[in-house]
């Protein structure tokens, strides 16, 4: 609850409001009956939702989230994936997510935006086009999955090329 109510607590709203809103964010990321727990007794998939509330309550225009799963295990950050298309679905918050797992920028983008090598400009935009719920293993979803993993290599292999030529 803490973490949840500090942004708001900063911004000077009343102690009800504040309550009523960090409850309906809890409530929202599926943690109801942990308000009261410490962040050392919540796993790293609920510590990524009390985060995810945190922002939430505060109503921001737009929401940043830079690598916000790279620190779960593959199945704890499957489920957070869902859960995140979850609260997209219930709140229509614009998200920008920074990843470097292909995977999870098609299943949750709908724009992917790839990078240059150093220095980094956009190389490209991606638009995923893909219907929701995405489903990992249709062709679709393959097929884009490798054509934004080609643009990568691209990039890497420049990267990788200049210091090989550097060593030499």
């Amino acid at each position: 609850m803490g973490n949840v109510v500090f942004g708001l607590e900063v911004k000077g709203l009343p102690k009800e409001k504040i309550m009523e809103k960090a409850m309906k964010y809890i409530r929202l990321v599926g943690l109801e009956g942990f308000e009261n727990m410490y962040p050392h007794e919540l796993s790293g998939g609920m510590k990524q939702r009390v985060a995810l509330a945190r922002a939430l309550a505060c109503d921001p225009d737009i929401l940043l989230m830079d690598e916000p799963l790279s620190a779960l295990d593959a199945q704890t950050r499957n489920y957070m994936q869902e859960e995140l298309m979850e609260i997209w679905h219930k709140t229509r918050k614009t998200m920008i997510l920074v990843t470097h797992n292909v995977e999870e920028a098609v299943y949750l983008g709908d724009r992917i935006v790839i990078l240059t090598a150093r220095p980094a400009k956009i190389k490209s935009i991606v638009e995923v086009g893909l219907a929701r719920p995405r489903n990992r293993l249709s062709p679709d979803f393959i097929e884009l999955r490798a054509k934004v993993l080609a643009m990568l290599r691209e990039e890497m292999e420049k990267v990788m090329n200049i210091k090989r030529t550097s060593k030499l």
